[in-house]
Parts: structure tokens; C-alpha cells; sequence
């Protein structure tokens, strides 16, 4: 990754660089990625809320939002899920872990924004209200426990192996039949034995689909 304020039409394409001032480090491919699955889910009419886990300044989350605004869809919620004051501790029994290198780095001060900061930026867009649902702490912490009972979209954009675990461990068996399950971090070697490992041990047999260089995603299969 590098921190840019002028990029290259490559860069904000597949989203391989750290905005000084933008909302989301996400580039339009996952941006497009994540507006499909949720036209998807409106026109089938897939149960469940929008979930982002590990959210940055919010602007994927934020995205979300305005297409079920601008779909005119005034029930699902967007619910919000970070620590909001960065990674938490390497386990040492976790092996993909152990090296993690961004834990109490200038690159986690500029990643850890806090829960005031993502809620200001929903209101610069006109799109905080009752529907859209903090969860604040890490993941083992809020999701085993929230109060969620159906979920359209899980995606989760972690990092570690640890906390992308924590994330399909807790809130995978409430994604609904047909809904999406989006990685945005699988180019890290950390994140990907979590998703690959989840994967091989619930028998997920659903293609895992490539959206540029390090998001993927699949559709849970209809049951």
C-alpha cells in the first residue's frame, strides 16, 4: 500500500492505496462489487441486514446506506462493526498472527478512527439515522453476542487471521440462503488461511469468486 493524494486511474480501480482524505480505501471494483450484491439482494428479495465489519472512516458502510436510500428500502439496517481504536493483540496460539506488524504502528494511528468520526461522515451524506446500528469492540467481544438475526451481506474487511475468523465464526450461520459473503482482505496471507480454512471446515463447496486483487466473495448456497 502507499499514501497518495494524486493516483494513477490503476490505483483508484482496484484500490491499492491509503487516502489521505477519502472515506474508504476501497477502489471502485469492490465498490462494484458491493452495489451488485446489494441490487441483488433488493430484486430477490433476500432476508437480512447489510454488515460491515472493520469499517475504516466508514465508507463502504456509508454506500451501503445510500443504495438502500436510493432503492427507497427503509427497513434493513446497516449495522457498523469496528473496535474503532484499532487491532487488538496478536494470540500467540494463532501462527498467521504472530508476525502482525501493524499493531502499535503509525499505520494503525492512521487506520483507527474512531466511532464519532464514521458517524459524522453518515451525516455528511444525510444517511445517520435509527437504521444504522454501531457495534462497538473487537469482534470475539460484540459479534457472538449482537443482536442480529438475519444477515444479507457479511463483509469483512479485517486483516488479521484472528479477527476475520472471529467474524465468519460468529455471523456466518446468519447469513441467509443467497446471500453474499465478502472478503476484502485475501491477498494477506493472514486473512486468506482464515477464509480458506473456515471454508474447508463448514464445507463450503460456493466458488470464491475474484473482484480485483484482494477482494473476493461468494454467494451462499440456497438450502
Amino acid at each position: 500500500m502507499v499514501l497518495l493524494r494524486q493516483l494513477p486511474e490503476s490505483a483508484t480501480e482496484e484500490g491499492s492505496f491509503w487516502p489521505i482524505d477519502g472515506h474508504t480505501m476501497v477502489g471502485w471494483k469492490r465498490l462494484e462489487n458491493v452495489q451488485a450484491c446489494v441490487e441483488t439482494i433488493l430484486a430477490e428479495g433476500i432476508e437480512g441486514d447489510l454488515l460491515e465489519a472493520g469499517v475504516w472512516r466508514g465508507g463502504v458502510a456509508i454506500f451501503m446506506k445510500a443504495l438502500l436510500y436510493a432503492y427507497g428500502e427503509d427497513m434493513r439496517r446497516v449495522i457498523v462493526a469496528d473496535s474503532f481504536a484499532g487491532f487488538p493483540n496478536p494470540r500467540l496460539e494463532d501462527r498467521e498472527d504472530r508476525h502482525w506488524t501493524v499493531k502499535n504502528s503509525a499505520a494503525e494511528a492512521f487506520m483507527s478512527v474512531s466511532e464519532e468520526e464514521v458517524r459524522d461522515n453518515f451525516s455528511r451524506y444525510g444517511l445517520l439515522d435509527d437504521k444504522v446500528v454501531f457495534l462497538k469492540g473487537f469482534f470475539h467481544e460484540t459479534l457472538p453476542n449482537a443482536p442480529i438475526e438475519k444477515l444479507a451481506l457479511l463483509r469483512a474487511d479485517a486483516d488479521m487471521y484472528r479477527s476475520t475468523m472471529d467474524i465468519l465464526e460468529s455471523l456466518y450461520d446468519k447469513l441467509s440462503p443467497g446471500g453474499f459473503c465478502i472478503i476484502d482482505d485475501y491477498a494477506m496471507s493472514s486473512c486468506k488461511a482464515a477464509v480458506d480454512e473456515f471454508r474447508k471446515r463448514r464445507k463450503i463447496s460456493e466458488p470464491l469468486m475474484v473482484i480485483d486483487w484482494t477482494g473476493r466473495y461468494w454467494r451462499k448456497g440456497q438450502t
